[in-house]
């Protein structure tokens, strides 16, 4: 049934996020580096000062035993204090959420559009000039990684033609409100956004048109041409409505797994999010706003994952759950 399918991916969720917080928890305190050092770089500094931090935020104790210390705080929504900030942690991540989700839903929204409607283009047009020029394109777009076109675009429009900010989320100082304020903040994000859009949008031209070439493929489309339908009647309402069925898993897969490239975009862009503080506090060796971090990401991408085969499920009748159709 249905309900099962639903119940087992939950329990195997809730196991993966399990076995998350035992590598969130160790794989930080096996890099190089003393917290406690890197508070107090002033060599000065007594050994008692140092050995007194260190009872005080527990690094005194046992790996199991800071282990099983996380793991209660944990249970409890206590994700820690801020070695760094001084502060707790899910304060400081909450923080920062809102400016990371206005990165990844204004890169995400204009890639889809974008990325769907040259892909449908070029599955439309297969063998072609137009085919072959997108593709290229994608592939090379594809294959840079998304830091690389940050610094291009940084060099090219912030730093030679001085057309948008270095870096930041707003002007300092600049004391704008309401509209003026949402502008000057768009403005300043134009350059990471793009970065993360030029990265993405590759792989949904590739995944698009590889979609669109195998629905054109299949006989309900053969037969509507034998009919006289019209070109663009079998594009808009038969080609591209099945075309975008893989598109639902890879855009929640992306939401989740876009964590790489809001790390790279907002560190090179120097955007106030959760990427730039993960980068910090790597930077800072804060093991409990670097597990906090890391446990936000690791959530997201397994409610997504979640979210998306539910969803799937639902909208393909093709895709069994629990032994039977779904719905369609």
């Amino acid at each position: 049934m249905g309900i099962n399918y639903i119940v087992k991916k939950l329990i195997a969720s809730l196991l993966t996020l399990f076995a998350i917080t035992f590598v969130n928890f160790a794989i930080f305190r096996l890099a190089p580096g003393d917290p406690v050092r890197m508070m107090f770089r002033d060599p000065r500094i007594s050994i008692e000062t140092i050995e007194k931090m260190r009872v005080e935020y527990g690094l005194d104790k046992p790996m199991v035993g800071q282990y099983f210390s996380y793991m209660k705080n944990l249970c409890k929504g206590d994700l820690g204090i801020s070695f760094w900030q001084k502060k707790p942690v899910e304060e400081v991540i909450a923080e920062r959420i809102p400016r990371t989700l206005l990165l990844i839903g204004t890169s995400l929204i204009i890639a889809v559009i974008l990325g769907t409607l040259l892909g449908a283009i070029a599955g439309w047009k297969g063998g072609s000039k137009t085919d072959s020029a997108i593709m290229s394109i994608s592939m090379t777009l594809y294959s840079v990684p998304s830091f690389a076109f940050g610094i291009l675009l940084m060099l090219a429009f912030a730093y030679h033609l001085a057309i948008f900010p270095l870096g930041g989320i707003e002007t300092p100082a600049s004391g704008y409100h309401g509209f003026r304020k949402a502008m000057d903040v768009a403005h300043h994000m134009v350059l990471p956004a793009f970065s993360i859009v030029l990265w993405y949008i590759g792989q949904y031209i590739i995944i698009t048109r590889s979609s669109m070439k195998e629905v054109l493929s299949q006989p309900y489309i053969m037969t509507a041409r034998s009919k006289g339908v019209r070109e663009k009647k079998i594009l808009t309402r038969h080609a591209l409505r099945n075309a975008f069925l893989p598109l639902i898993t890879i855009t929640g897969v992306n939401i989740a797994f876009m964590t790489g490239g809001i790390i790279e975009a907002e560190t090179v862009f120097s955007w106030p999010g959760l990427g730039r503080l993960f980068y910090d506090a790597v930077m800072k060796r804060d093991y409990p706003l670097l597990q906090g971090c890391f446990l936000v990401f690791s959530v997201a991408v397994i409610v997504l994952n979640f979210v998306v085969d539910i969803i799937y499920g639902k909208v393909d009748p093709r895709v069994k759950i629990g032994g039977k159709a779904a719905d369609a």
